[in-house]
């Protein structure tokens, strides 16, 4: 038999409590409805605010310098909503008022004051942008955090049996953590299936429908057996002209190294032969994604046996202004020929900085060899 716990305040100091007068609105205010921590920590700066006014005018402005102000500012604009901030920056105009007549207005000095106002429109625009997201405090930043992560985490490829390497390599425009290039895998025992997807665009500007159409795609894969017409069935019943997206789509058994690829638009696939030593250009082609409700794709296949290797890119990586785009990728090859030999695994980062270099774009590698 469970006993109830003890209440936190008892009843007759509780019945005590609510006979004062005015006591019982404080407390229904300060916690009601999902606003009580606006309201709360709005109180609690509003007051140091009036605070630091009273003592910095009263006793010293050297330990209560009216420079304490900007910091109240700031974490304003990072917790409180717009109303909340505006009710803040009055207190805080409150206290400079009355510094400035009990000391005179030349103790605060104009570029305090100028910083003040500066700290506070930019206090003003982030507390507009949490506004628009709905969200409190910085949990819009630990959102994109998390799906910076899930972004990652999707990009990385599943473990491949001892006989067969994969690298991954993805680097995005400015050093940014979001880009318009991605990468979807699955493996369902000796079946994996990936896909590499460029978004138009570069940077943050493509980042947002990266991550929207990341989760889309990793859902589709190797749930349907056309994986790029249902990639573009979907593209297709988009309403608005958000650019174009081309997609490379590899099924490959790891038991017997058959593969067949499919392509959206994207740039060929090339395959190093270890028997010739060349690479060798594979013909799947078809049109970007989105474009035509029927998408109708030219599958290229073949088997990758020891030594082979088969590598997959986006434009960024051969695609510089003013130079054609058989050039790049004849200067991809180049490369490949002369870093890939020192060892796949790092030769394939290596490869992607020479062939980034100059240039600022997105751009993708993914490397699979069977030693």
């Amino acid at each position: 038999m469970s006993s109830r716990p003890a209440p936190l305040i008892p009843p007759r100091l509780r019945a005590l409590l609510v006979k004062v007068p005015g006591l019982v609105p404080v407390v229904r205010f300060l916690r009601r409805g999902p606003l009580a921590r606006d309201r709360n920590l709005l109180i609690t700066l509003g007051v140091l605010t009036l605070l630091i006014g009273g003592l910095a005018a009263r006793v010293s402005t050297e330990w209560f310098s009216p420079s304490l102000l900007i910091l109240i500012t700031l974490v304003g604009g990072l917790q409180l909503r717009l109303r909340s901030l505006a009710m803040l920056l009055m207190c805080v105009l409150t206290a400079l008022a009355y510094i400035g007549a009990v000391l005179g207005v030349n103790r605060i000095g104009l570029g305090l004051m100028v910083t003040i106002g500066f700290t506070a429109v930019l206090a003003a625009l982030m507390a507009r942008t949490r506004g628009k997201l709905g969200v409190q405090g910085l949990r819009g930043d630990a959102m994109l955090l998390e799906l910076r992560d899930r972004l990652k985490s999707q990009s990385e490829l599943p473990p491949l049996p001892k006989d067969w390497g994969a690298k991954v390599v993805l680097k995005q425009a400015g050093g940014s953590s979001f880009g318009g290039d991605f990468l979807v895998s699955m493996r369902d025992g000796d079946q994996l299936e990936l896909a590499l997807v460029d978004v138009s665009g570069k940077g943050v500007d493509a980042g947002t429908r990266a991550l929207l159409l990341s989760g889309t795609f990793g859902g589709l894969l190797g749930s349907v057996d056309d994986f790029l017409q249902a990639c573009n069935s979907y593209l297709h019943r988009q309403r608005g002209d958000e650019g174009f997206v081309t997609a490379v789509h590899l099924r490959l058994d790891l038991a017997t190294g058959a593969y067949t690829i499919t392509s959206a638009g994207h740039p060929p696939v090339v395959k190093l032969d270890a028997g010739t030593g060349n690479w060798e250009i594979a013909s799947a082609k078809g049109v970007v994604l989105g474009v035509v409700p029927d998408l109708h794709c030219e599958a290229d296949s073949g088997v990758l046996r020891k030594g082979d290797a088969l590598l997959l890119y986006t434009d960024g990586l051969i695609e510089q202004p003013g130079r054609d785009i058989d050039a790049g990728l004849d200067r991809l090859l180049g490369e490949a020929d002369r870093l890939l030999p020192l060892g796949f695994r790092d030769g394939a980062r290596a490869l992607v900085n020479s062939m980034a270099s100059g240039h600022n774009d997105d751009c993708a590698l993914v490397l699979i060899w069977r030693p």
